[in-house]
């Protein structure tokens, strides 16, 4: 393992998914409302979430110069989406948002680790 990823590119995926992930999270769709509240998370909390996203976003994208920043990043985006696949569980919200957004999420950042730092 090596502190700054061997491949760039899987790096930048995530960090442009994630700020996709972001930018539609400002004015959410249908489909990330639905999910948000289904989870039970309260409204007013809904921002700190495109706060975190953009941090990991700026994280990542440092990692690819700096040593260590881009592998800490890729491990809080994998706790991040961690949490939020505990959370689906224990709110018993398991319809196509868990199965497509929640776990395709923590299924890309765990390939990019393996693949960006553990090639």
């Amino acid at each position: 393992m090596t502190d700054v990823p061997d491949l760039w590119w899987p790096t930048a995926i995530l960090a442009a998914v994630l700020l996709i992930d972001a930018v539609m999270s400002m004015h959410p769709p249908a489909f990330i409302r639905g999910c948000l509240s289904g989870v039970g998370l309260p409204r007013d909390w809904w921002w700190t979430l495109i706060v975190i996203k953009l941090l990991a976003v700026a994280g990542l994208l440092a990692g690819l110069r700096y040593e260590g920043v881009g592998l800490t990043a890729n491990v809080g985006v994998i706790c991040y989406f961690g949490c939020a696949v505990y959370a689906h569980i224990r709110a018993r919200f398991l319809g196509s948002e868990f199965w497509l957004n929640c776990l395709g999420f923590l299924a890309l950042a765990v390939g990019v680790l393996v693949i960006s730092y553990a090639v």
